[in-house]
């Protein structure tokens, strides 16, 4: 039945069915066995596409930066997919939309979809499927692809691993943010916005932001910075212009296929890692109050306990452990 229904949704979606896409990307999002027969036959569809990693401090305008940039995307011709990824609600658990309101009228652009998900506890500013539910936008037949991420700060940076190029956003109210982001997601960026331009202290941000680049060791790629205006969509036209600077150079340097291998190699280590978890939890719990009382008896200790109990892992018949 499970497999009648989903070949179904796959006829839809591969029909250009919208519906149909919305339904892959609960079955990715809610993971199991759907969600691997979902991705096993998406997985030869994927074009390529070029995805954008939009992120930086809350406040600083990133939601409609996002709408602005697939305004203007569908200006050019391309049908532009978004993943907005927000706070999870403490009260039903999805996402708290926030500001995504102000999207409702694009979200009826047939050439755009746009497709909010809860962190659901995740701390590196992208939910745990947000790669898995790109990918189904991807196959979708979208021609870009904008990640939007949380407010973040130095240690979130699930984005640089999950975009082909990340703009970090700020703007010129952002000046302690950057001293705290300075050792972690600056390092990532490959474009720096500096959004609500028109405001006092814009060119001040735009000189520091310079002043920290000229301090980084040398490199063939230096991010520019971008003036932008996304209410009004001042400088959208630059710092599309910038993205596919930035991409031509991933293209041309083999950076882009070494950032792609990068990126599939974490995903099959994260699959495995939550692979092997879910086994040793399913046939090892019961080990476990043994060796505990082993090691406080001096008669073991936990690295000896740990090694026993993956060898005896390993040893056992492979089980299907969905």
């Amino acid at each position: 039945m499970l497999e009648t229904h989903i070949d179904q949704t796959l006829t839809a979606f591969f029909a250009g069915d919208r519906r149909a896409a919305a339904r892959l990307m609960t079955a990715v999002e809610n993971g199991g066995p759907a969600a691997e027969a979902v991705l096993e036959a998406l997985y030869p569809k994927l074009t390529g596409a070029p995805r954008l990693g939009v992120t930086g401090p809350p406040g600083v305008g990133k939601s409609t930066l996002v709408d602005a940039l697939a305004r203007h995307h569908r200006g050019l011709d391309r049908r532009v997919g978004v993943v907005a990824v927000d706070p999870t609600s403490p009260f039903t658990g999805g996402a708290v939309l926030g500001d995504r309101v102000r999207m409702n009228d694009l979200a009826t652009d047939p050439g755009v979809f746009i497709r909010s998900m809860a962190t659901r506890g995740s701390l590196g500013g992208l939910a745990r499927t947000s790669k898995e539910v790109v990918d189904v936008l991807e196959a979708f037949g979208h021609d870009l692809l904008i990640i939007e991420t949380v407010g973040v700060g130095q240690t979130e940076m699930d984005i640089a691993g999950t975009a082909d190029t990340t703009v970090v956003v700020l703007s010129p109210e952002s000046g302690d943010s950057i001293q705290a982001m300075k050792a972690g997601l600056m390092e990532a960026a490959d474009v720096l916005v500096v959004n609500k331009a028109d405001r006092p202290g814009a060119d001040q941000m735009v000189r520091t932001l310079e002043a920290d680049l000229h301090m980084r060791p040398a490199a063939d790629w230096t991010p520019p910075v971008i003036r932008t205006v996304a209410s009004s969509g001042d400088g959208l036209a630059d710092l599309t212009a910038a993205v596919d600077a930035h991409h031509r150079y991933l293209t041309g340097s083999g950076d882009l296929e070494r950032r792609r291998h990068a990126r599939v190699r974490v995903e099959i280590l994260a699959v495995l890692r939550d692979r092997l978890w879910r086994r040793a939890q399913r046939d090892l719990t019961d080990h476990v109050p043994g060796w505990t009382e082993k090691v406080l008896a001096g008669e073991a200790t936990p690295y000896t306990a740990a090694r026993a109990m993956l060898a005896a892992l390993i040893d056992d018949d492979p089980e299907d452990d969905e």
